[in-house]
C-alpha cells in the first residue's frame, strides 16, 4: 500500500497543475468576462451571456471532450490533451468566477460612485481603490467555494486520457484488483481541499474588519 501510495502521490502534480494553472487564469478572466455581461452594449452582453449559460449549463466533462476533439473536424488541427484540458477547465471556471464578481459588483451601492465623482476619483481609482476592496470581501467565500470544487474537478481531466491522481489510483485498482487505491486517491483529495479551505478560512478571518 505504501509504494501505491507513493505512485498515487506523483500523479496527484498533475492534479495539481491543472488545479493552479485554471485559478491563474480563470480567475482574472472572470472580470473581463463580468464586465462584458455587465456592458450596456447589447453586441457585447448578449455573447458573453450565452456563453455563461452554455458553461454553466453543460456538464464539465463534456465541455473536456467538445475542446479536445472538436478543433481537429472544425479547423483541422487539435490541441495536446493538456492544453485542452486547461482550455475548457479556464473557460467552464470563467464563466462562475465571472457570475460571482458581477454579484460584488452589484452590491455595492450606487451612492459610493456619486461620492468618488464628488472627491475627483477618475474611474480607475474609483474601481481599484473603493470598488475591488469591497468585492474581494463581498465574493471571498463564494471564491473558495468554488476553488474547493475545482480540487475534486480536475480528476475529470481523466476523461481524455491525462494520467491524473484519480486515474492512476484507478489504474492501480485494476492493477491490484483492489479498491485500496481509490480509498487513498480520496485521502489526498480530503487533505487538499482542507488544505485549500484553511488558506480561505485564514483570509477570509483576516478581511473582517
Amino acid at each position: 500500500m505504501g509504494q501505491i501510495a507513493l505512485q498515487i502521490l506523483a500523479s496527484a502534480g498533475q492534479s495539481l497543475k491543472i488545479f493552479f494553472l485554471t485559478l491563474v487564469f480563470s480567475l482574472p478572466l472572470g472580470f473581463v468576462v463580468a464586465a462584458g455581461k455587465m456592458s450596456r452594449h447589447k453586441f457585447i452582453s448578449v455573447p458573453v451571456d450565452i456563453y455563461i449559460m452554455i458553461m454553466r449549463g453543460t456538464p464539465l466533462i463534456l465541455q473536456l471532450i467538445f475542446v479536445y476533439f472538436a478543433p481537429f473536424y472544425i479547423f483541422g488541427f487539435s490541441f495536446s490533451r493538456f492544453t485542452a484540458c486547461i482550455v475548457a477547465f479556464v473557460v467552464n471556471y470563467s464563466a462562475y468566477f465571472a457570475e460571482i464578481y458581477r454579484g460584488g459588483l452589484q452590491s455595492i451601492d450606487p451612492g459610493q460612485h456619486e461620492a468618488c465623482y464628488v472627491l475627483g476619483l477618475n474611474k480607475s481609482d474609483e474601481f481599484f481603490y473603493v470598488k475591488l476592496p469591497q468585492v474581494i470581501r463581498t465574493v471571498f467565500p463564494s471564491i473558495g467555494n468554488e476553488v474547493v470544487t475545482l480540487v475534486k474537478d480536475t480528476a475529470l481531466a481523466q476523461t481524455i486520457g491525462i494520467a491524473e491522481l484519480f486515474r492512476a489510483a484507478q489504474t492501480a485498482s485494476a492493477r491490484t484488483f483492489s479498491v485500496m487505491p481509490i480509498f487513498i486517491a480520496g485521502v489526498f483529495y480530503f487533505v487538499m481541499n482542507g488544505i485549500v479551505s484553511q488558506l480561505f478560512n485564514y483570509f477570509e478571518n483576516k478581511m473582517r474588519y
